[in-house]
């Protein structure tokens, strides 16, 4: 996540860095406001929200599943996912396109569940699967239900 002396950086923050104008975030805030279905008086609320809100971690896990969401998002074009991954969002733990595996990646998640406590986006790709005390899914050594 991009910090600035210690301080989480916010949406809008990131887009000015980057040498967006204003002109240019309210139209994409018009954008953001258009596809969630909002009323158009409501551009204004979403704008201030990513004045003030700051990027969220991400933590993607995957359980019972073949990967092919991820693949998909990781061949799209447009946005590129280098892009999204980079200057949108912080993902902090993907098992699918983080460099850092086994104790290292499990301590990375670990940090951001720790230090982002009810602050982080959680996105499970595939089933869980939770029958018969969870022995069908272990990751990491553990049985889902004790993850």
């Amino acid at each position: 996540m991009a910090t600035k002396n210690g301080v989480k950086e916010t949406y809008y923050e990131s887009a000015i860095r980057k040498g967006y104008d204003r002109r240019d975030f309210m139209k994409f805030a018009a954008f953001i406001t258009a596809y969630m279905g909002f009323e158009h008086t409501m551009v204004g609320q979403v704008a201030k929200s990513l004045e003030t809100t700051y990027r969220l971690p991400i933590i993607w896990e995957h359980y019972q599943e073949c990967t092919c969401c991820s693949e998909s998002f990781i061949r799209s074009d447009h946005p590129m996912v280098a892009d999204i991954i980079l200057d949108n969002v912080s993902l902090d733990y993907t098992e699918t396109l983080m460099a850092a595996s086994g104790h290292q990646a499990e301590a990375a998640k670990k940090a951001t569940m720790e230090k982002y406590k009810g602050e982080y986006i959680l996105c499970v790709e595939g089933s869980v699967p939770l029958g018969d005390d969870g022995v069908y899914c272990c990751i990491a050594g553990k049985r889902l239900n004790n993850i």
